[in-house]
């Protein structure tokens, strides 16, 4: 028996159209400075397939205010507002913060000038101190990497309406999550939650963050790219990022270019790879909305959840 898809698939030309003709609030130099290191974003690529996509995320938001305004003076209930959350979920490497940004950048140029804020799963992983003594430092960002009991409390502040809810900040050149430093989220209008494993739906789990989501992207694109662009990033990142002694890689800043490509494959085979293939990669189909990348980094195919 054929199991029809709960997703309706756009090719590119088909989903930039559904811009209507909207213009592009952003120039050049925003996406020079929301470009992360080795991503190929480009105007065109933000005006073809962002576009139509922050209009969906408007009509959503808006759809969404009034339910819950409607469902507040049902339950005579005097909440002023519960924050819309979208998530972003995808592989190492597949671009998510760049996208993660560009999409803030978007939604906080509404005519509404909504307060986006944006937290990344990054500073819910487990310190390295915690994660060498329970032997998990070559399963961080697994899904027991996470302080789950933490990144779950903070969704429900943050979607409860509470003042203020702390995140932990994570530092990529240390590699850890910095101690005793948090970014404070005070009740914004949009929060955007970016990271690994955020569409997990753990075993025998009661609650799963993706119980405080109202909208899902996954960013998806062949394992095979995927590599390539994991690759091309450490050898960025060997020329820049690893050449301050404060980084936890600075022990690869001279490795001869074959040996750093080597490395690099390593440890996207028996790391990265895994991750995406037992964890990520099986939670694509419960997103909302699914963008695949070609091996340009740009966006071929959106499939959205009918």
């Amino acid at each position: 028996m054929t199991v029809s898809s709960p997703f309706q698939r756009f090719s590119r030309q088909e989903w930039s159209a559904l811009s209507a003709g909207q213009s592009l609030p952003l120039t050049d130099e925003d996406i020079r400075s929301l470009r992360g290191l080795c991503d190929r974003l480009s105007l065109d690529e933000v005006a073809r397939m962002y576009l139509p996509l922050s209009r969906l995320l408007k009509l959503r938001f808006e759809a969404g205010r009034q339910l819950f305004l409607a469902q507040n003076a049902f339950l005579n209930r005097n909440h002023d507002r519960s924050p819309f959350v979208v998530a972003i979920s995808g592989s190492v490497a597949v671009g998510k913060s760049t996208f993660a940004r560009t999409l803030q950048a978007l939604l906080t140029r509404w005519a509404s000038r909504p307060n986006v804020a944006l937290v990344t799963t990054d500073g819910f992983l487990y310190p390295n101190a915690v994660l060498e003594e329970r032997n998990l430092m070559r399963r961080k960002g697994f899904p027991e990497s996470y302080d789950l009991p933490r990144l779950l409390g903070f969704l429900h502040g943050v979607k409860s309406g509470e003042e203020k809810v702390a995140a932990p900040v994570y530092s990529h050149l240390s590699y850890d999550v910095i101690p005793d430093k948090i970014q404070m989220v005070e009740r914004p209008d949009i929060l955007i939650f970016e990271g690994l494993n955020v569409l997990q739906a753990p075993h025998g789990a009661s609650v799963i963050a993706s119980d405080f989501f109202d909208f899902s992207i996954f960013l998806d694109a062949d394992k095979d790219a995927l590599e390539v662009w994991y690759v091309e990033r450490f050898l960025a990142l060997q020329r820049t990022a690893f050449q301050n002694p404060s980084s936890y890689f600075y022990r690869y800043r001279t490795l001869e270019h074959r040996e750093a490509v080597e490395t690099a494959q390593k440890i996207w085979r028996e790391i990265n790879l895994p991750n995406l293939l037992e964890n990520i990669q099986p939670t694509r189909q419960r997103a909302d909305l699914i963008l695949h990348k070609g091996c340009d980094h740009q966006i071929e195919s959106v499939s959205l959840r009918s």
